[in-house]
């Protein structure tokens, strides 16, 4: 037997020992008993466990469970009803077989009696269905947090994909630029990006990677930029070693230094900077890009795939607990910034 068959039996014994323990003694309070009336007593348990199991049976067979519960309510009571006709004439016929004299049946006593065990019924219908009715709100529970998670799941991935191509496009540009003015530094500069990338497929594999390693693939990507842009492109890193084994997004500081990269360095003849910070605290974990450049004031155009794709990333695996902002700094520079909250 399984976890709830074990529980239904145990119910069952408990409750109808208990139903008849009650009555013996309330029983033996007004009249006295003797060792036929304990035995007469003690037929109510085998006799509820019955009639009620086969009622659990009749429940399960037509699917009651599953119907509206509008219409459960009407079952429930005549059901009820059924059962305690059921069990008083049992009972009254077990106490007439083993009797010396038939005991006559008042037909109001014989009502109260009905009535009172309708009730009984009633609560033991009440506390299966209510058992079920739980159970199940549980299942639907966790199957739509299933559901939420695969769904979590597949615009994650959708996310990732967006990054492969944009990233590619980018690097290839960058190599496209050097192949006839510098053949030399194009061959390490397909190299650098074929370890890239060779990084990026096994990245993408996870839902989440280490700074460090996170950090590997931006200084590799920044290398192969200064190729393209010499002196025009300068950066540096200012990282506190306690966030180093934190978690984070695979590539999402990279299309953040990309994304700084294209719509603001690039667009100065003189280029610019590309500046890292990060830091841990109890509360969060930081990370600061900072780069030259100015935010238009329609930033939503002016800001690249990267943005949305840094904040829908963020939503979907942290919830409430990160938040990304881009804004200028000053009117040389513009800061993103990504918190994640412990």
């Amino acid at each position: 037997m399984n976890k709830k068959q074990n529980i239904y039996w145990y119910c069952q014994f408990i409750g109808w020992s208990l139903y008849a323990a009650i009555n013996l003694f309330f029983f033996k309070l007004s009249y006295g008993t003797n060792f036929q009336d304990i035995l007469l007593f003690l037929i109510w348990l085998p006799l509820g466990i019955t009639i009620t199991h086969v009622y659990r049976y009749f429940i399960l067979r037509f699917n009651v469970l599953k119907i509206n519960l509008f219409f459960q309510i009407p079952i429930l009571i005549v059901s009820s009803l059924i059962m305690s006709i059921l069990f008083f004439i049992i009972n009254i016929s077990i106490v007439n077989l083993f009797s010396q004299t038939t005991e006559q049946i008042d037909l109001l006593a014989a009502t109260s009696k009905i009535l009172s065990l309708v009730l009984i019924f009633i609560i033991w219908s009440v506390i299966y269905f209510g058992f079920h009715f739980f159970d199940n709100y549980k299942k639907t529970e966790i199957q739509n947090l299933r559901l939420e998670a695969n769904t979590k799941e597949v615009e994650l991935n959708k996310l990732k994909s967006q990054l492969n191509p944009h990233f590619m496009f980018n690097s290839m540009n960058s190599i496209r630029a050097l192949v006839d003015e510098d053949p030399k530094k194009a061959k390490i500069a397909i190299t650098q990006l074929s370890n890239i990338l060779r990084n990026t497929l096994m990245m993408h594999k996870n839902r989440y990677i280490s700074l460090e390693e996170e950090l590997v693939l931006v200084k590799d990507y920044l290398e192969l930029e200064h190729i393209r842009f010499e002196e025009r492109l300068n950066f540096n890193f200012n990282i506190d070693p306690k966030t180093l084994a934190l978690n984070v997004p695979p590539m999402m500081v990279q299309t953040l230094v990309e994304n700084g990269i294209k719509h603001g360095i690039s667009k100065y003849p003189e280029g610019g900077t590309i500046l890292i910070n990060t830091i841990k605290t109890e509360q969060y974990f930081e990370i600061e890009i900072i780069n030259t450049g100015q935010l238009a004031l329609n930033t939503k155009s002016d800001s690249g795939v990267g943005v949305e794709n840094t904040t829908n990333r963020l939503e979907l695996l942290f919830g409430k607990k990160a938040s990304f902002s881009l804004k200028n700094l000053d009117d040389k520079n513009v800061i993103s910034k990504i918190i994640i909250n412990n």
